[in-house]
């Protein structure tokens, strides 16, 4: 194997992949990072794969020599990142290969050997080549961020962790919950026949973000589903998860339909409200306390910390219903209105005891629904 190409794009390329490389690997070879050197098409493709998630990119190379090798990807990462600018040559002599052969790069500013790993012991990548979808780049963005703030990041709760997508024939819904609330994004595409319901990590679409970076958001990421396994391609990279296995909770009927109260506020004002009294919060409960002051037009904000101190904010409102005091998990709000592209938010409530609806009054399709904590006499 015989490589020359920009440093500057093996290390961004090696950046894509290494993130996902495990710390502590079931195998010692899922510490590294697969290169594959490709004569005919002049191209170096990078995979990492961590059992349950793979990338892979590729780029511009000169091969005089292809081949297949495994290199430590933090090793790795450490040594390029610190190069200097400009061509780096990389080579192993297959001749010489022992059971972990010494990988060569080598710079304007000096010569380094690795420690490699054959790349017959790297498992093989999972084969995604079902149905495809073309959705736009801005559709799985838009969604992601509607609503992945909600996932569980408790592990033992399998399914909570992921990202919930439903497809009808016009929508394209996100969902996320871990049991104490509940975020909902819709965006509208194109009528086409294919729907579908899976269930995906939300590391998998953190992951996806951090691809799409760059991309324009009228550009289209193909989508590949099968049983177990979904894929995503794009210009220059694959990324392929796991489904998460197990039913998904009936969100829709947690969704009350009927309200007696309803506040609209400056959303801008209430997370700048909200982030304040986050400051003195009791760290343990997190505990806001709300007052909908229907006489005064006003939402107040209350906290109470015996340790720190305490703090009341009042906000301007437009509200109809009664007079109500409910408590939230402070730090819950600001995730939802921080999620929302929009200059008023729309509160519906019923009593202190019910699920709230937050929503954003234009900008994206997105219902929130929060379990209220409740306020201590």
């Amino acid at each position: 194997m015989k490589i020359i190409c920009s440093k500057n794009e093996f290390n961004s390329n090696l950046g894509l992949v290494s993130r996902i490389v495990p710390s502590r690997p079931t195998h010692p070879i899922l510490a590294n990072v697969l290169l594959i050197a490709d004569e005919k098409k002049q191209q170096l493709t990078l995979t990492s794969f961590d059992l349950s998630m793979s990338i892979s990119t590729h780029f511009p190379a000169e091969i005089s020599h292809e081949g297949k090798i495994t290199l430590p990807a933090k090793l790795l990462t450490d040594i390029v990142s610190r190069l200097p600018e400009g061509e780096i040559m990389m080579f192993y002599e297959p001749d010489d290969l022992e059971d972990n052969p010494l990988f060569t790069i080598t710079s304007a500013s000096g010569r380094f050997q690795i420690r490699s790993m054959g790349a017959e012991e790297y498992p093989e990548l999972p084969v995604v080549e079902g149905e495809n979808l073309n959705l736009p780049v801005s559709t799985l963005m838009q969604g992601f961020k509607s609503a992945a703030f909600a996932a569980s990041p408790d592990e033992t709760k399998q399914v909570l962790t992921g990202l919930h997508l439903q497809k009808t024939s016009t929508n394209l819904e996100f969902a996320a919950t871990d049991g104490h609330r509940l975020a909902v994004g819709v965006q509208e595409l194109d009528s086409f026949e294919t729907e579908f319901s899976m269930t995906i990590p939300v590391r998998a679409f953190r992951e996806l973000e951090r691809l799409l970076n760059n991309a324009q958001p009228d550009e289209n990421v193909e989508l590949y589903l099968e049983e177990t396994q979904v894929a995503f391609e794009f210009s220059s990279f694959r990324l392929t998860s796991r489904k998460l296995e197990g039913t998904y909770p009936a969100y829709h009927k947690l969704i009350p339909e009927k309200f007696s109260r309803q506040v609209t506020v400056d959303r801008k004002l209430l997370l700048r409200g909200l982030e304040l009294m986050a400051v003195l919060a009791d760290q343990r409960s997190n505990l806001v306390k709300f007052t909908i002051d229907t006489k005064e037009a006003k939402v107040i904000l209350q906290v109470e910390a015996p340790d720190l101190g305490n703090a009341k904010e009042s906000l301007p409102a437009e509200i109809t219903g009664d007079h109500l005091d409910i408590g939230f998990n402070v730090k819950y709000l600001i995730d939802g209105l921080k999620a929302f592209n929009c200059t008023d938010i729309q509160i519906q409530l019923n009593e202190a005891n019910q699920p709230v609806i937050f929503s954003p009054l234009g900008g994206n399709k997105i219902t929130y629904l929060v379990m209220p904590v409740q306020l201590r006499d």
